[in-house]
């Protein structure tokens, strides 16, 4: 027989064991923690069909609730080595940065939120669009490397959103350029080209009045972005052009969600739903565009002919 220093198997597996009902409790709530982590692996992985009310979450859930259920229910000896095992994988992932406690309740409530809160995808971007117009002259005009624009943008993030502590890690330069967003948006004014004519006004140019047309403020708000780290893109439609930025995959959209509405923009939003753009490498992007009181706010519901994206 295995020995275990003084004591041998059986004796080990003995002194583990947990006497009925709390052995069955004990599962039970075991069950429910290791379901949580594992449904967020797959709620953010695999395709959502969306059927009424989420019902294809809700079966994904019991499914693997139920299957842990009857594992740790056939091992229900060692529940307590289980445990442990959970609770140190958790508390190791919250001391060196991993997958901890904190994790597994953002997760679990940006995942909650979404499903009562869905945002609205508008349509698909596929590569096949038009010319971008004036695309040379608005590319000159994105001035991220001005130093006043990246002032602007400087002063923008020391403004709005300094304080906010979530989300800060992993979506610390999106929460920045949404500071300029609110910087920008709150303050635009918007002032037609001369008439009969295209004027396309620099990014500095335009910093000095905040003022100009669709097109100045999506070069503005381009190059804010852009001199900051954030990834924008602007849109052409048949008499519209508008900025949006990258926030990541259908994974970060959820985090997203809540943190736009109910941290950052919670009055702006207030009953309302964000709306956004997948590309087909199923790139996220959402609306920044002068009309829009946050991100991901409404589009003028114009047909898409053209998309400019600015790495």
């Amino acid at each position: 027989m295995i020995q275990f220093g003084k004591l041998n198997y059986q004796q080990l597996r003995d002194k583990f064991k947990i006497n009925s009902p709390w052995d069955k409790v004990i599962i039970f709530i075991l069950s429910v923690l290791f379901t949580i982590p594992i449904f967020l692996i797959g709620h953010q992985n695999l395709i959502d069909f969306n059927w009424p009310v989420q019902l294809d979450r809700i079966l994904l859930f019991t499914l693997i609730f139920v299957i842990i259920f009857l594992i740790l229910k056939a091992i229900r000896r060692i529940t307590l080595i289980s445990i442990i095992v959970y609770i140190l994988f958790l508390i190791g992932g919250t001391v060196f940065g991993g997958y901890g406690f904190k994790s597994v309740f953002e997760d679990y409530r940006s995942m909650m939120y979404a499903m009562l809160e869905n945002p609205n995808p508008q349509d698909l971007i596929i590569s096949k669009l038009l010319p971008f117009p004036n695309k040379y002259k608005i590319l000159n005009a994105i001035e991220y490397k001005n130093p006043k624009v990246r002032n602007f943008a400087l002063m923008a993030t020391n403004k709005h959103f300094r304080d906010v502590k979530e989300y800060k890690n992993e979506y610390f330069t999106l929460i920045q350029c949404f500071a300029v967003f609110k910087e920008i948006n709150s303050q635009w004014n918007y002032v037609s080209d001369p008439k009969g004519s295209d004027y396309i006004a620099t990014a500095s140019e335009s910093l000095e009045y905040l003022s100009g047309d669709c097109d100045d403020h999506s070069i503005l708000m381009a190059a804010c972005i852009r001199a900051i780290g954030g990834t924008p893109r602007l849109i052409h439609t048949k008499g519209h052009i508008y900025p949006e930025i990258y926030i990541g995959k259908k994974s970060d959209l959820e985090a997203i969600n809540y943190l736009t509405k109910k941290v950052l923009f919670p009055n702006e939003t207030k009953g309302k739903t964000l709306h956004y753009h997948i590309d087909e490498r199923g790139d996220i992007w959402l609306n920044l565009d002068y009309t829009a009181k946050f991100p991901g706010g409404p589009f003028m519901s114009e047909e898409i002919l053209g998309a400019l994206t600015l790495q």
